[in-house]
């Protein structure tokens, strides 16, 4: 693997993780905005490893996930977490005060359509080689 994937997928690893924690900590909102970036990151990375290629300079999931053709299951998933990156954080894009919009049962949720973005990255990135 590329080494600029390598980081780009090592970082998305890594925010999955702190996802999780944030979750278990009760930090929901947190967990929703690192499921966002973990996402992102492991799309990017397959952008440059499978199309040789920098990657868009863009937050979109569901761009991201245009760009590399994912099927129809992981582009809901990506849909799903695609508003986390501003309504986990901005009041004025969560209409409310972030941290009151989550809860356990949103956080697993959207950790779940995360592991499933991984599990897809991680199918293509191995079917590449």
């Amino acid at each position: 693997m590329r080494e600029e994937a390598r980081r780009w997928i090592a970082q998305g690893d890594a925010d999955l993780a702190y996802a999780r924690a944030s979750c278990e900590a009760g930090f929901y909102f947190g967990a929703a905005f690192a499921c966002h970036q973990a996402a992102e990151k492991w799309l990017k990375g397959a952008i440059i490893e499978l199309q040789r290629r920098l990657p868009p300079k863009t937050h979109n999931l569901v761009e991201l996930g245009r760009t590399l053709g994912v099927p129809e299951d992981v582009m809901s998933d990506l849909r799903l977490l695609n508003p986390e990156y501003a309504t986990s954080r901005y009041p004025d894009a969560a209409n409310g005060v972030p941290a009151e919009n989550y809860d356990l049962r949103k956080a697993r949720q959207l950790l779940e359509a995360t592991e499933r973005v991984q599990r897809w990255v991680t199918s293509a990135l191995t079917a590449q080689r």
